[in-house]
């Protein structure tokens, strides 16, 4: 067989695809992170005719390079919560505010082959725009998220995805310093609110950009 290993992500990604749509997810293939932006300026957001955009905190959303984009798309009703510049209490005026948007993108920790969503969160403002609020949700999924099942998507979280986030933020956890979960109590925990989203409702709600890429942590 040729490309061996082109032959078995694109089987995982059909397979896992397939199950995302019987759990009522709409689901988007793309090759890399630039069809992944296709997708979305090409095929999700037209039909959509959405005036309001905003994201959670998602690596791979930046990878796209649809931050950059939408956040300057003068037609759009933007609400950026990675703007620096703005007081703490500003942002998180802005991510409640981000609850009530046309449409919200982001990314997922983990995704089991059943086709479940896992995410865990600090705020929670990620977790509860995908759960409920804006119309419509874009999942951005790198094939780097997959696991077998509920159990494997909470230790890769705990252990690798909360870890290398606090890394990515200079928060002052444990965890920056020996790479897995110490279950801290500090202020600074980014462990505070799971998620678990086993269907999509209402039916296809939230659409899921399968990527065919190593992204996002």
């Amino acid at each position: 067989m040729e490309k061996p290993i082109d032959n078995y992500w694109q089987k995982r990604l059909t397979d896992l695809g397939k199950t995302l749509e019987a759990n009522n997810f709409a689901v988007y293939q793309a090759e890399n992170s630039e069809e992944a932006k296709k997708i979305v300026l090409e095929q999700i957001m037209p039909p959509l005719n959405a005036k309001s955009v905003s994201w959670g905190g998602s690596v791979t959303f930046i990878a796209t390079g649809l931050y950059h984009l939408l956040r300057d798309d003068k037609n759009l009703d933007v609400i950026d919560i990675y703007n620096k510049s703005i007081p703490p209490e500003e942002i998180i005026e802005r991510r409640r505010q981000s609850l009530q948007v046309d449409l919200f993108l982001t990314g997922t920790n983990a995704v089991t082959e059943d086709g479940i969503l896992v995410n865990l969160d600090m705020t929670g403002n990620r977790v509860a725009a995908i759960t409920f609020g804006p119309k419509h949700v874009v999942v951005f999924l790198g094939r780097n998220k997959i696991v077998s099942d509920l159990d494997e998507a909470m230790l890769r979280i705990k252990n690798y995805a909360s870890p290398t986030n606090a890394m990515r933020l200079d928060m002052k956890t444990p965890c920056t310093k020996t790479s897995y979960c110490e279950d801290c109590k500090g202020d600074n925990r980014i462990c505070n609110t799971w998620t678990i989203t086993e269907k999509s409702f209402p039916k296809g709600r939230i659409k899921v950009v399968l990527i065919n890429e190593d992204l996002g942590l």
